[in-house]
């Protein structure tokens, strides 16, 4: 057997990709496995969207290579959408990079800007996926504490205790994955300001900002934020686009430039097609999200009431397409989520993947419909399930 990359030593396959096959082994047994725990959309996209992508088959080049950088109209219908939701300015041909997902552009990032043995700050609890490509590209993480107690926000009292001789990027997501946590201009501003005082490339990664949200915001409307800040966005979650992949990169042109030299030597541009749906998609109103919203609002209602029947806390005033919710005192999370596996047939994530400050926190998506979480809410309630 030929031995595995060194850099592959301290990373592991990623927790869903685990868990989900014991969750199709369960129910390839006869198990009615219900899963709550993954954030993959199950509404489709507006339908004008679907006709853009059928009508761009039957172009002359809709199926040769593409731009790296992605068609004039999908940057600047990016642009466009930028301005509209979040006011800020944009240039189309230098300060956007469109990505195949915004995950592909963790990776890119990781690899423009860090060199082996840089540092790395990284949210705790966080998306797993910005340590693991930090350790893939032989970096240092160095975790960061969010707690509810601090509102899952950045303390900078206790990030200025750190070495940060070394670190070179600085992981924020904001609406926050996992607890739905949303910064104010106030705290934008105070991370730019420890970006420039330590010289620190901050990285928003911001796919949440219109499910259950109100007062979207980018960290590049700061005033200065270019100079230290990029963003990374994504359709998948506002649009339902979640297979198509489509993401992107936005900031200072050089910057946006060093990532493409990345980008261009690994992969090629996305589908015309989907490019094409992309741009449909950007153009929808504000109509779009509201009935988005409603459907959302209904579903989460339940989740509530789910969380409940667990004897769990919640914040109610917290939004996003997910509800993180605190567990009873005298269990862990795994121990919770495996016990509801194997005796209620319901997956539902651990806080646990997210880092050791999710520990005593359960996340369940809403990316499911009112009649399925209804039917967890009854297994849940039945005492002979």
């Amino acid at each position: 057997m030929i031995q595995k990359a060194d850099r592959l030593s301290d990373v592991q396959e990623y927790y869903f990709s685990k868990k989900l096959r014991e969750v199709a082994a369960l129910k390839s047994e006869g198990k009615p496995v219900i899963n709550i725990a993954i954030g993959s959309p199950d509404l489709h996209p507006s339908a004008s969207v679907i006709k853009a992508i059928q009508s761009a088959v039957e172009l002359p080049n809709a199926h040769q290579y593409q731009s790296y950088q992605g068609t004039p109209e999908l940057r600047e219908g990016i642009r466009d959408f930028y301005k509209n939701n979040y006011q800020v300015e944009l240039n189309a041909a230098s300060e956007i990079l469109p990505l195949m997902g915004s995950k592909e552009g963790i990776m890119h990032i990781s690899m423009a800007f860090l060199n082996k043995g840089d540092k790395v700050l990284i949210p705790n609890p966080g998306y797993p996926t910005y340590a693991s490509v930090t350790k893939l590209v032989e970096a240092v993480p160095v975790f960061y504490n969010l707690t509810e107690a601090n509102n899952w926000l950045p303390n900078f009292e206790e990030l200025e205790q750190e070495d940060l001789a070394n670190v070179k990027i600085m992981w924020v997501n904001y609406p926050h994955m996992p607890t739905g946590a949303q910064a104010s201009k106030a705290d934008f501003e105070q991370l730019i300001a420890f970006a420039k005082k330590h010289n620190i490339l901050i990285v928003n990664d911001n796919p949440y900002s219109f499910i259950l949200h109100k007062n979207q915001q980018s960290i590049l409307a700061i005033e200065g934020a270019k100079e230290v800040a990029i963003e990374l966005n994504s359709l998948s979650k506002t649009y339902n686009m979640a297979g198509w992949r489509v993401g992107m990169v936005v900031g200072d042109a050089q910057i946006i430039q060093t990532i493409l030299e990345v980008k261009s030597n690994m992969d090629s541009g996305m589908f015309l097609g989907i490019q094409k749906g992309a741009v449909e998609a950007l153009k929808l109103s504000n109509d779009w999200f509201e009935s988005l919203n409603e459907i959302y609002l209904k579903r989460r209602a339940v989740v509530w009431q789910i969380f409940d029947a667990l004897n769990c806390t919640y914040d109610k005033n917290i939004g996003g397409l997910f509800v993180w919710a605190k567990i009873p005192k005298g269990t862990s999370s795994e121990e919770i989520t495996d016990n509801l596996l194997y005796k209620k047939d319901v997956f539902i994530t651990p806080g646990t993947i997210f880092g050791s400050n999710g520990e005593g926190y359960i996340r369940a998506s809403l990316c499911v419909t009112e009649e399925v979480l209804n039917e967890v809410l009854g297994r849940l309630t039945n005492d002979n399930y």
